[in-house]
């Protein structure tokens, strides 16, 4: 978004229905502290420390695969017939031996360990990377939330200083009117130079509300970013720095989380095919069991245990792990295509910033030129007003020119903040944001 557009949003982009009175301000909110209370109350950025934590599971859910499984069962069946024969002790005499009785109850405690997991061993280090590209998303999502958040700041303050060259130039043509009023009214002048002289008034005034409300709307919208009431007061913030160093696109591929994040993505591309590569290779875990059988014909005992060691080896999958391989081949080269795209939009975006960071330095140094030429205009004019040896028309021209020039360095003086402000942001320097 251009500064220009920002500006404009800002100014333009309203609801049409006049806001209610403003609360007196209590308090002076800075830059500084704008940004502190976004990290922790912003909406957005809680959605996103919420998305962290989930993504924070990852490895714990890999390492599942890998560490040890205790599982408990206990079932008790009643059967439809007992089934039991008769075991001959001696001569004539005999035992009862029930191997299925009526009711019977039997349980087991099992415990299984992957020891040899190649597999496994690959998912847990995939989930360690792709724990860091979520991550870096974020970061990126949180700097481009608070990044907005510090050009509504920088829009809010300088409608504040547009309210204030609107109220010089009402106090410029109430003094206009007055004298309007008084050269009418001793009759060296004329009725339509006083009635021009009201209308001036008039449109300064309206144009003095207008600015009022357009800054308590942005500054509405910047308190329900920051989830707190509209009850404070903004300052103009200093100007930011531009980034320093002689090779700034070298710095954005350094310290921009999202060309990390891109990075970080093909390598965890790389890693889950070779994860697809170990499923041709064995797995071998241990397993202990704990039994108990409440009737037991054929153990000395209700109670027994198993210990053993298992081999699991997919020889023939039907070609599932070749088609996988391929496809997780072809998610290299799409991350790969990736990773160069986000690198060269990089670059363009640092270029892009520095380019308009420039034009707003050279047409601000016009605005400030033209600004002093039209105060210097309006001086003149005005002693010559008053000594009678201009006409009405030339000074309003000169108050209109003044005030066109007045609100055009505003404008200027905002787009190079907001240039300055993007072109950090684009080198990822934008410390306000990155701490």
């Amino acid at each position: 978004m251009s500064p220009v557009t920002v500006f404009a949003a800002l100014v333009l982009a309203q609801t049409p229905a006049p806001a209610p009175a403003p609360a007196k301000p209590s308090k002076v909110l800075t830059l500084r502290e704008a940004i502190d209370s976004a990290r922790t109350q912003n909406l957005d950025i809680q959605q996103l420390d919420a998305r962290i934590q989930m993504a924070r599971q990852l490895t714990w859910k890999a390492w599942s695969f890998y560490l040890p499984q205790v599982n408990a069962g206990l079932q008790t069946v009643r059967n439809e017939f007992e089934v039991s024969f008769e075991i001959p002790t001696g001569p004539g005499t005999s035992v009862t031996s029930v191997v299925t009785p009526t009711v019977q109850t039997q349980g087991q405690v099992k415990l299984t360990q992957a020891l040899v997991a190649p597999q496994a061993w690959f998912l847990i280090s995939n989930a360690y990377k792709a724990e860091k590209v979520i991550d870096y998303n974020i970061q990126q999502a949180r700097r481009d939330i608070l990044f907005a958040i510090a050009q509504l700041y920088y829009g809010v303050a300088n409608l504040n200083e547009l309210i204030v060259v609107q109220e010089r130039q009402v106090v410029l043509t109430k003094e206009r009117e007055r004298d309007s009023r008084v050269r009418f009214e001793a009759g060296t002048g004329a009725k339509v130079g006083l009635l021009r002289a009201e209308i001036d008034r008039a449109q300064a005034e309206e144009d003095l509300k207008r600015a009022q409300i357009d800054f308590q709307r942005a500054k509405l919208s910047l308190a329900t970013a920051l989830v707190r009431p509209n009850d404070f007061d903004i300052v103009l913030p200093s100007a930011p720095t531009p980034p320093k160093g002689s090779n700034l696109e070298q710095q954005a591929l350094e310290l921009r989380p999202d060309v990390k994040a891109a990075a970080e993505n093909l390598d965890l591309a790389y890693g889950q095919r070779t994860q697809l590569y170990m499923q041709y290779l064995p797995t071998i875990g241990g397993f202990g069991a704990y039994n108990y059988v409440s009737t037991s014909t054929f153990t000395p005992n209700n109670f027994s245990w198993q210990v053993g060691i298992g081999l699991t080896w997919t020889l023939l999958d039907g070609g599932l792990r070749e088609a996988s391989i391929r496809e997780a081949t072809a998610r290299v080269a799409e991350a790969d295509a990736a990773k160069r795209l986000t690198d060269l939009r990089a670059v363009e975006r640092v270029k892009q910033s520095q380019l308009d960071l420039e034009s707003a330095v050279a047409n601000r140094s016009k605005a400030k030129e033209r600004t002093g030429l039209a105060q210097e205009n309006a001086r003149l004019v005005d002693v010559a007003y008053k000594a009678g040896a201009a006409t009405y028309l030339e000074s309003t021209d000169s108050i209109q020119t003044l005030r066109q020039a007045e609100v055009g360095l505003v404008f200027e003086s905002l787009n190079v903040d907001l240039a300055t402000l993007k072109l950090l942001n684009a080198v990822g320097a934008f410390e306000e944001v990155n701490n």
